[in-house]
């Protein structure tokens, strides 16, 4: 099934199963692969969707990943949505499974305290990374990139609920003031 955004249900498995596979720190770990993948190899979408589709995710309730869903839709429809979803969801949750019980046996050796200290700052350099390609998908007129810059060190100097910050942003846009 595929709709005017011209990808199919299984290409979008495709992707996203490879990507669920190194989403160390959940989906934001991977927003710049998926958004190259989405918007530059496949063409399935702009930019400028790739950073509405995933503020929209972002506003909802519920976990992050809602964006596969939201991408998944917006390129082949329900059953894009569903392909994404189980895509994303299934190889980590096999994979997290399979290894749990590993993971949990070795609790007390030196080595895996070494392992977990070290995918900690690299999960962390993959968030950092998402941040800024989203930046550079927001900020496309002077106007957006103060914005962006304001939004950013609200979002980290205050303890201001992000809701607050899309909102303004939201108003300033719908006001024409950008």
């Amino acid at each position: 099934m595929s709709d005017g955004a011209g990808g199919t249900a299984l290409e979008l498995a495709g992707v996203f199963g490879q990507l669920s596979l190194v989403s160390i720190g959940g989906i934001n770990a991977v927003l710049p692969e998926l958004k190259r993948q989405v918007v530059e190899r496949h063409g399935w979408m702009t930019a400028g969707d790739f950073a509405a589709l995933y503020a929209l995710a972002q506003a909802a309730p519920g976990p992050n990943m809602l964006v596969s869903t939201l991408i998944g839709w917006h390129v082949a429809g329900l059953a894009g949505a569903l392909a994404a979803t189980g895509a994303l969801v299934g190889p980590c949750a096999l994979l997290t499974w399979l290894v749990a019980g590993a993971w949990h046996r070795f609790r007390d050796r030196p080595w895996r305290l070494l392992v977990q200290s070290g995918l900690m700052p690299v999960t962390a350099g993959l968030v950092v990374a998402a941040a800024i390609v989203l930046s550079e998908a927001t900020a496309v007129s002077p106007g957006h990139a103060v914005l962006t810059a304001i939004a950013a060190v609200l979002l980290t100097a205050t303890r201001l609920h992000p809701l607050w910050v899309l909102a303004a942003g939201a108003a300033l846009g719908a006001a024409g003031l950008l």
